[in-house]
């Protein structure tokens, strides 16, 4: 399974129910690239940066391959317009469906649209 920002935002601030969850699933989890650096893009600070830094080391991170990133762009040219679909999303989806994983996120609005795509709501 990979993790989408929301998810690893609310574990990051300690939200009892992502910690809870995180801490009690058994299967390997990973991280898209895509998303660590979300992460960081949200740092306000050298010391929230550091920290950031830190925590997705926990995870295996995983970034997309040529494949990948040629469905995200044909999948992006096709939704973006239509369905508002970011250019990370498309990255961070098609990373996931590259690795045959689902992608644990409450961001049904846009990755709702990548029809190959395996969400679950975590928690």
């Amino acid at each position: 399974m990979l993790l989408d920002t929301d998810v690893l935002v609310d574990f990051l601030r300690g939200h009892a129910p992502a910690v809870n969850w995180l801490t009690s699933y058994a299967l390997p989890i990973g991280i898209p690239g895509f998303v660590a650096m979300e992460l960081l893009q949200g740092c306000r600070d050298l010391a929230e940066q550091q920290r950031v830094e830190r925590e997705p080391a926990r995870f295996a991170m995983h970034w997309p391959t040529r494949t990948d990133c040629e469905r995200a762009y044909s999948e992006f040219a096709a939704l973006r317009l239509v369905e508002g679909i970011g250019l990370l999303d498309s990255l961070i989806a098609q990373t996931a469906f590259g690795l045959n994983e689902p992608l644990a996120t409450f961001n049904t609005k846009h990755y709702g649209a990548v029809t190959a795509l395996q969400t679950v709501q975590p928690y």
